[in-house]
């Protein structure tokens, strides 16, 4: 069993839902990206998503793609990023996800990228840009190293819901609303409804995560008692450590983590 699927089952245990919090690696720098995990991991955050960055970020909304994009220049490469991995996993036990887009993996070779990511501490992988029709190269790669975690959208047919879930490990990743990451336009019904139909879908087999715009603990408190079984908040962190000064981050980020997570908390 991956640490993700244990800390699932953990959790359940503990009549408790998963809080995922997403950071952007090198943003704005080393220095501040560790401070980050100590404040979340302080904050008892669950998972921990780490964004790679990727010139042409195409699921990503302002945010993300600023903190990418200077991630970029502060020069965070592949084996850079590997060697932040190593640090963090020294520092916490919690599951590492990478999120990321298909050309970082493809360019080096899906096989070699994830034997490597999963020898640093990488546990799963997240990847917008990937389709089911395309990844029997990447599954076969990851089969039994690390979890591949798809995305679907609330008007994804039940046909191809059924699809994903059967490659899907880890979790399921629900994007909450149609368009980027990070843009703010309130909890809409339809997604509300797409959380209680996939979950009836699923019938419990895999755990379904529910990400994009989520940024306060009402947000998180809504969309738990909607049944999700994990939230993923990613701008609102990255805000937050855009505008908190170096050495306030930590507990900044562990605060604002603990004001999440007791939303998660049944």
């Amino acid at each position: 069993m991956t640490r993700i699927r244990e800390k699932f089952a953990e959790l359940d245990s503990k009549k408790e839902k998963a809080l995922i919090a997403y950071i952007m690696a090198g943003f704005p720098n080393e220095k501040s990206t560790l401070s980050s995990i100590r404040g979340l991991v302080k904050g008892g955050v669950d998972i921990i998503e780490l964004g790679f960055p990727f010139s042409d970020p195409l699921a990503d909304g302002p945010v993300i793609q600023n903190a990418s994009t200077i991630s970029l220049e502060k020069g965070t490469k592949i084996a850079k990023f590997f060697a932040l991995v190593k640090k963090i996993r020294n520092e916490t036990d919690n599951p590492l996800i990478l999120m990321t887009y298909t050309n970082i993996l493809y360019h080096k070779g899906y096989a070699k990228f994830i034997t490597e990511a999963k020898k640093a501490g990488i546990d799963g992988f997240i990847l917008p840009d990937m389709s089911i029709e395309e990844s029997k190269e990447y599954l076969q790669a990851a089969k039994n190293k690390a979890d591949t975690i798809f995305l679907i959208s609330p008007n994804t047919s039940k046909t191809r819901i059924q699809k994903i879930s059967k490659v899907s490990s880890g979790f399921l990743y629900l994007v909450a609303v149609f368009g980027t990451t990070g843009v703010k336009t309130g909890i809409k019904k339809y997604t509300l409804d797409a959380i209680k139909q996939v979950k009836k879908q699923t019938d419990g087999k895999i755990p379904v995560g529910i990400g994009f715009g989520v940024s306060t603990p009402e947000d998180v408190k809504k969309y738990i008692k909607a049944g999700a079984d994990a939230v993923i908040v990613g701008s609102a962190y990255l805000k937050l450590i855009e505008k908190t000064p170096q050495n306030k981050i930590e507990s900044k980020i562990a605060s604002f983590t603990k004001s999440l997570k007791k939303e998660t908390i049944l």
